[in-house]
């Protein structure tokens, strides 16, 4: 199936709700379940708003027949001694796993890390046992640097995150 990836804007803003809350119940392995991230649609409209004029985040989303059933972020960390590096996010419904939206969502992530926001370093969290997300990041060259035990608290059982990190390589 063909899917295109763009930049989100404040009029995806309830679709993206509606996704975050389609991902949440699909899976354990993001930081929300089912209720989605908590957001009203003003915040939410807000949010993108603020994006879209960034230089230095973005925030794509994977359509496919005019359904959003993906997206993907990289923020900058804002203070100026941490500005250096930002964090990646993604999430993709269910019905679209297979399609190779998590390597074109990477692809277009890592381009704008290196090449609009100049980052040297990215990095990501992901839950230790998540081997697909795992396999994709490394792929990317991620590398795991550390284990954040307890990072969730799913139903009374801590979840360990791994810590995973990606130097950017500067063009000459």
């Amino acid at each position: 199936m063909d899917f295109e990836i763009v930049e989100a804007t404040k009029e995806d803003a309830k679709d993206i709700l509606a996704l975050t809350k389609i991902c949440g119940k699909e899976t354990n392995y993001l930081s929300y379940g089912s209720e989605g991230i908590g957001l009203s649609l003003e915040q939410e409209m807000a949010f993108l708003d603020n994006v879209a004029h960034s230089l230095k985040d973005v925030f794509y989303v994977v359509k496919m027949k005019d359904e959003i059933v993906g997206m993907g972020s990289y923020t900058t960390f804002s203070s100026p001694r941490m500005s250096h590096r930002g964090e990646i996010g993604l999430c993709i419904r269910q019905s679209a796993w297979h399609l190779g939206i998590g390597h074109a969502l990477m692809d277009r992530l890592l381009d704008f890390a290196k090449n609009q926001a100049k980052a040297d370093l990215v990095s990501l969290e992901v839950c230790h046992d998540n081997r697909r997300a795992i396999s994709l990041y490394q792929h990317y060259c991620f590398q795991k640097i550390g284990t954040f035990e307890g990072f969730f608290k799913i139903d009374s059982k801590l979840i360990d995150y791994d810590i995973m990190l990606l130097k950017l390589e500067k063009s000459s």
